[in-house]
């Protein structure tokens, strides 16, 4: 279930953008053309009003809920009864005409019977205690006056490769953080990842063990562990069970997306979405959550690698950015550096470029960071899990405008790569020891 986008966003809900984004426009011309239409119809042609209704009907529906086609088809036959009282006054109205053909389509895409019941021209949408996004955006009664409640908030954190992190204020960094290490630890919520090493000699971890705690809310739910561990991506929490809640509205829920390597967990109580990847041996994560539930925390729990970002004894990075990073091993002997290609895998600064070119078309933060992935590894597998990073983070991140974040241009690029350069060293001199 999505609780983001700038204000809320809904996976799913790009089905609908096309056709409601239709309808929306066709609202606004019959504004705009309203002293043009005075001239040739009646003053009784009321599509704008029909029009208005079904957005009002439909801006609070939720297409990853249970029920949602049921509530859109009503709206749509409430809106189509709308357009046939008014038709007579109507004719030769082109929005009219439009609105038809697009009630139309849309009946005919979500699979609408022509009969059947209709929403109340004016609901009053129950406020659903065990949702989130339901208590903070209840909808209001048209016409009372009352101001509409402000949007939540929503924060986005992502943990992938080796690793590298990006914190609910979008700083990006990649880190040690060897053992278990807590990214959230608030009230409500508590994730911890361990690390463990992915080449032998270098300082450079990955995850192979995600441990998520949902704290007991209200009577939504108890509490619900779910772990995760190399080669053991379970689609159900650690007591067996896949949601909690009663059994007409679940608070929470496991959808298993691709058996061992995708799942996503739902918490509809506290807005929260998760999803956890395997790729390789190593395991990805991403969530998103309520600013303000995220910020539920006090001094105790100050430790928090998505709040706060990484210790300054545990960051590789510069100055928060990878910057394209220079082979170290170059400054090796060519046998020496054989030695080591044979067992890390062969790729060249050019061939880790390119390898990560085929996936990531865009020479963002995630384009470079799984360059620094293969020149340390030489596993493959992380640029995959660079790409499922990305896209779990377009499908969370609130904002757009935030997705990409570039390297700085120069700043950074020497001490950087001195920095690669002493970690594949040190690498090095312990292989040949």
């Amino acid at each position: 279930m999505g609780m983001g986008r700038a204000g809320s966003y809904y996976p799913g809900a790009e089905r609908l953008i096309s056709p409601v984004l239709h309808l929306l426009v066709l609202c606004t011309l019959s504004s705009l053309t309203r002293i043009g239409e005075s001239q040739v119809q009646t003053p009784q042609c009321r599509i704008q009003k029909c029009t208005s209704d079904f957005v009002s009907l439909t801006s609070h529906l939720n297409p990853s809920l249970d029920g949602f086609d049921t509530e859109f088809c009503k709206a749509l036959r409430a809106y189509s009864a709308c357009t046939q009282r008014t038709a007579k006054s109507c004719r030769g109205n082109l929005v009219f005409h439009s609105a038809m053909l697009g009630i139309s389509d849309l009946m005919s895409q979500r699979n609408c019977s022509k009969d059947g019941p209709t929403s109340p021209t004016h609901p009053i949408i129950p406020i659903e205690p065990c949702n989130y996004h339901s208590r903070h955006h209840p909808a209001l009664r048209p016409g009372t006056g009352a101001p509409e409640l402000p949007r939540a908030t929503y924060l986005f954190c992502g943990l992938f490769g080796d690793p590298h992190l990006r914190t609910f204020r979008d700083h990006f960094q990649t880190c040690k953080v060897e053992g278990a290490w807590p990214l959230i630890d608030n009230n409500y919520l508590s994730v911890q990842v361990t690390n463990v090493p992915v080449v032998y000699g270098s300082s450079a971890t990955a995850t192979n063990k995600v441990t998520i705690i949902f704290k007991p809310y209200q009577e939504c739910t108890d509490q619900k562990v779910y772990q995760a561990v190399t080669d053991d991506l379970p689609a159900a929490f650690v007591d067996g069970t896949i949601s909690g809640g009663d059994s007409e509205t679940r608070s929470i829920w496991i959808l298993e997306k691709s058996p061992g390597r995708h799942v996503e967990i739902h918490a509809a109580y506290i807005g929260v979405t998760i999803i956890v990847r395997q790729q390789g041996r190593y395991l990805t994560l991403a969530v998103r959550m309520p600013e303000e539930l995220a910020m539920a925390f006090d001094e105790t729990q100050d430790l928090q690698l998505c709040m706060n970002g990484c210790p300054t004894s545990e960051r590789i990075d510069q100055d928060g950015h990878l910057q394209m990073p220079m082979l170290g091993l170059q400054q090796a002997g060519f046998q020496q550096q054989a030695r080591v290609e044979a067992q890390r895998g062969v790729f060249t600064l050019e061939s880790a470029s390119r390898k990560c070119k085929e996936q990531l078309e865009v020479k963002d933060i995630y384009f470079h960071s799984c360059v620094f992935d293969l020149l340390t590894t030489g596993d493959a597998n992380f640029t995959t899990a660079a790409y499922n990073a990305l896209k779990d983070m377009e499908t969370l991140h609130p904002k757009k405008e935030r997705w990409h974040i570039f390297p700085n241009s120069t700043a950074g690029l020497r001490p950087f790569s001195l920095l690669l350069n002493a970690l594949l060293t040190g690498f090095l001199v312990t292989v040949l020891l």
